[in-house]
């Protein structure tokens, strides 16, 4: 029978830690906690779970910390979670089911990863990570922020999702991680483009929108990130433009993503948004017609179901409408209708046919 150890690494997180723990419990066969420094009540709460707890002096690197929780499992399979994560209800049956059933050759195990729901429950934002790895792999956590895993083998892609569940400190921005990037430049130590992309990241949430522009362009003359890094960092500097009130490089940024794949629905929708402020309802409808094309299937990389779904059908309500084309902008509702019926727009363009048709 094959075993499982849950790996996480904490600090200071006595407000969800249980709520985590709790939704996994009887789902894995040993809970292994390392504890960076916690100065609350968290390794007391994990002490109620685990006797594998574990401390873990801080070094600025979220890899050597993660390598160290998967040092200290001894199950056949290792599942990694943060603290502010939760399997919900039916995950964990999916969980179950996938245990029970999956094949003794599967080395990685996907999941959704749910970052924000609506008040429905629905993902707002989703992608995919690794979650389960097969221990005598041995896969290593690589780069000290934004840590990612090494993976290989036979990769069974499930239908579970583990879902994000915000903590009232989550709502501030913390410079942790901005602090980490710049003691690393300061000691002479060269970014690689990843870390280039996620210190650019760190600016950007800290309004330093020229630096942050510098290095996601500086990502980007490498060539050597990720196709996704590449298409986000082009949104990045869009936003970056934009806050700075440089409209013209805000498009720019928006059709350059084409440069690294297919226009993504997200882009789509975006240039289609512009180009209905400016009343150019025609060519704004294309783009919304090509987020559709993405309607009713998985996107790789990072996902905002919104973009494939109600949003484009509200716009073309929009957009239909003003270019006199009532047949279709009632169809395009009707649609967006099915999707998010209780949406205050949605709402707003019923009454609009219904009196239409009186």
């Amino acid at each position: 029978m094959r075993t499982i150890s849950l790996c996480m690494i904490v600090k200071n997180e006595e407000e969800v830690l249980a709520g985590c723990l709790e939704s996994v419990r009887d789902l894995v066969d040993e809970i292994v906690i390392v504890d960076t420094g916690s100065t609350d009540r968290t390794k007391e709460i994990a002490a109620k779970y685990t006797s594998n707890v574990y401390d873990f002096e801080w070094i600025d690197d979220f890899s050597a910390a993660r390598n160290y929780s998967f040092s200290k499992a001894s199950s056949d399979y290792i599942l990694w979670l943060d603290a502010d994560d939760v399997l919900l209800p039916n995950d964990r049956e999916a969980f179950r089911d996938l245990w029970n059933d999956m094949s003794d050759d599967v080395d990685v195990v996907s999941m959704y990863y749910h970052i924000a729901l609506d008040d429905k429950g629905e993902p707002l934002f989703l992608y995919r990570r690794n979650r389960i790895v097969r221990s005598s792999k041995q896969f290593r956590w690589r780069g000290a922020v934004h840590e990612y895993l090494e993976f290989g083998g036979n990769i069974l892609m499930s239908e579970i999702a583990v879902t994000h569940r915000k903590s009232a400190k989550t709502h501030t921005i913390s410079d942790r991680n901005l602090r980490i990037y710049e003691s690393n430049i300061a000691s002479g130590r060269e970014l690689t483009a990843r870390d280039m992309f996620y210190y650019a990241n760190e600016l950007k949430d800290h309004g330093r929108f020229g630096l942050a522009k510098a290095y996601y362009n500086k990502f980007l003359e490498t060539k050597q990130g990720w196709v996704e890094d590449s298409i986000r960092a082009c949104q990045y500097l869009a936003e970056c433009c934009k806050a700075e009130g440089d409209m013209e490089g805000y498009r720019t940024y928006l059709f350059q993503s084409f440069r690294y794949d297919r226009p993504r629905p997200e882009f789509c929708c975006l240039i289609g948004d512009f180009l209905t402020e400016e009343g150019s309802y025609d060519a704004a409808a294309y783009w919304y017609r090509q987020a559709l094309d993405y309607e009713g299937k998985e996107l790789p990389g990072f996902s905002v179901p919104a973009y494939t779904t109600w949003y484009p059908y509200l716009q073309l309500t929009l957009c239909y409408s003003r270019l006199g084309r009532l047949n279709q902008a009632k169809s395009a509702h009707e649609k967006a209708a099915e999707y998010h019926p209780d949406h205050p727009s949605v709402r707003h363009n019923a009454a609009f046919f219904e009196q239409l048709s009186l």
